[in-house]
C-alpha cells in the first residue's frame, strides 16, 4: 500500500477512461468507497481517509478531469460529466457492485448528479460540506469574478483568498502546517481546470428536489464552523433526505476531513458498518 502524507498528492499510474487519462488512488479491500474531491483541489484531499479507512473498505479516490494529475480538457465542465467519468472509472477498475459514494463540496454536487443518473450503482451516499441548492445570483456573480481573476492573474490569488475561508476561524494561527497544505493544493490547480470547474459550479442543477428521491442510506457530515456553507444547509439536506444521518464535526470548517480526520473517519466507519 502506498504511504500518503497528510493532504499530499502521491504519484499514481494513470488509467484511460474514455479519451481521458485519470490519476487515482485505489487502496484497501472490501466494499468500494469512491471519494470525490472539491474545487479546486485534488485527491490529496483524501489522504487521511485513504490511509485511515483502507482496512475497512476499498478506497478509490480519483483526480477529476482538470484537477491534480488527471488530463485537463478544455472547459466548461459539468457535474453530470464528472459523475459519468467517475462511474466509468469504476468500470475501468472492474468494480461492478454498488459503491458508497462520498463527495465533499463540489464532490457532493457530483454525488447528487451520480444519484440522478446512475442510482443502481450507489449503495450509500456521504455528503460532506455541501448543499443541495443551486448558486444564488450573488454566488454566480462570484464564480464569474473568480473566472476573471484566474484569466488575468492565474490561480494563486484564488488560493490566497480561499484558504482562510476553507478552515475554521483560528486554524490559521493554531495550525500553520495545515494552512500551508491547503494553500499548496489550491495553488497547484491548473488554470484551465479551475475555469472549467467554476463554469460547472455556476451552471449546476438545483438538487433540492433530488433529496426526496434518495433511497439509500445517507450520511451528511458538516463542520460546525464552515464559513462557506452554513450548517443550516446540512440540516436541511438531512431533514429532507429519507434515511439520512447528520454528523456535525466540532472544530472544523469546510474541510472537516482534514481538520478533524479522526472524527471524520469515525463517522464514516460507523456508517459503513451499518450498511
Amino acid at each position: 500500500m502506498k504511504k500518503h502524507h497528510f493532504g499530499a498528492i502521491m504519484p499514481a499510474m494513470p488509467i484511460k477512461v474514455g479519451t481521458l487519462s485519470l490519476a487515482y488512488d485505489d487502496t484497501g479491500g472490501g466494499r468500494p468507497l469512491l471519494l470525490i474531491h472539491g474545487y479546486p483541489l485534488h485527491r490529496g484531499l483524501w489522504a487521511p481517509q485513504i490511509s485511515g479507512l483502507s482496512s475497512l473498505a476499498r478506497v478509490v479516490a480519483p483526480d477529476l478531469p482538470g484537477h491534480g494529475e488527471s488530463d485537463v480538457p478544455p472547459g466548461p465542465y459539468s457535474m453530470d460529466g464528472f459523475a459519468d467519468t467517475c462511474l466509468s472509472l469504476l468500470d475501468a477498475l472492474g468494480i461492478t457492485e454498488p459503491v458508497v459514494l462520498g463527495g465533499l463540496s463540489m464532490g457532493g454536487y457530483v454525488a447528487f448528479a451520480a444519484w440522478r443518473r446512475h442510482p443502481e450503482r450507489i449503495a450509500g451516499l456521504i455528503l460532506a460540506a455541501t448543499r443541495a441548492g443551486a448558486d444564488s445570483p450573488e454566488a454566480r456573480a462570484g464564480r464569474e469574478a473568480s473566472m476573471t481573476t484566474i484569466t488575468r492573474e492565474g490561480v494563486r490569488p484564488i488560493a490566497d483568498a480561499m484558504t482562510p475561508r476553507l478552515l475554521a476561524p483560528g486554524t490559521d494561527r493554531a495550525r500553520p502546517e495545515l494552512v500551508a497544505t491547503v494553500h499548496a493544493m489550491l495553488a497547484s490547480a491548473p488554470a484551465t481546470g479551475a475555469l472549467g470547474a467554476l463554469a460547472g459550479l455556476r451552471d449546476r442543477a438545483d438538487s433540492t428536489s433530488t433529496l426526496g428521491t434518495i433511497t439509500v442510506p445517507t450520511l451528511v457530515i458538516h463542520g460546525a464552523e464552515d464559513q462557506l456553507i452554513p450548517l443550516a444547509e446540512a440540516e436541511r439536506t438531512a431533514a429532507e433526505t429519507p434515511n439520512a444521518t447528520l454528523i456535525v464535526i466540532e472544530g472544523a470548517g469546510h474541510l472537516p476531513n482534514l481538520e478533524q480526520p479522526a472524527a471524520f473517519n469515525t463517522a464514516i466507519e460507523a456508517f459503513l458498518n451499518r450498511l
